[in-house]
């Protein structure tokens, strides 16, 4: 099949994600070898040059691990533009491997093509060269207003959200933020809340 082109450069946990990613799309991919990144102040160097050229995607995977890796890039480069990519916890195990990994479920590597492409057009990665970054005018504040924060019920009405769009378990209050600004608006918030979580819970 052909690759869709990208222009940002892509940041991933392992050989394996650049592998699968290097299939699908055309783009710079950049591995971080896991934590080693912690250690490799010159890789760094080279992925805040990305930010700062061409956009970075920061793509791992949705176990905790990954999230430290994300959470550690995103404090480690301040400027520039960052896309977070979210793939969705989905249980499994990849063929090579001989047992699943510790929280059971696939990651870069293991997810198929349409997943993939899915949660990079989700994300707004595609043509960004005609596509001018707004500012994001969802916040927590506006969470709250719809019972997606600060609430009893709040988490579990956060939950249905993440399952319905297919986003990881761990993701926090300010990463969904982050999320649904690629998505839809403050405006539009109501309704697509309408559109994907159950009734009751709207």
């Amino acid at each position: 099949m052909e690759k869709r082109k990208l222009t940002p450069a892509i940041v991933v946990e392992g050989k394996y994600d650049k592998i699968r990613l290097d299939s699908i799309v055309d783009a710079t991919i950049v591995v971080t070898d896991g934590f080693r990144i912690y250690k490799r102040p010159e890789q760094l160097d080279l992925l805040r040059h990305y930010a700062k050229t061409v956009g970075l995607i920061v793509l791992t995977d949705a176990d905790a691990a990954g999230f430290q890796i994300r959470g550690f890039l995103k404090g480690a480069i301040p400027d520039g533009t960052l896309y977070h990519v979210y793939i969705p916890n989905i249980h499994g195990k990849e063929r090579r491997k001989t047992v699943p990994s510790a929280e059971g479920t696939l990651g870069v590597e293991g997810m198929d093509r349409e997943t993939l492409l899915d949660a990079l057009t989700r994300a707004g990665v595609f043509d960004t060269e005609n596509a001018p970054i707004l500012p994001c005018d969802i916040t927590p504040a506006v969470l709250y207003e719809h019972g997606l924060t600060g609430t009893p019920n709040a988490n579990a009405r956060r939950q249905s959200l993440l399952t319905a769009l297919r986003l990881p378990m761990h993701l926090s209050v300010s990463g969904l933020c982050e999320v649904l600004c690629t998505m839809t608006s403050a405006e539009k918030l109501p309704d697509f809340l309408v559109a994907y979580l159950p009734k009751e819970e709207t």
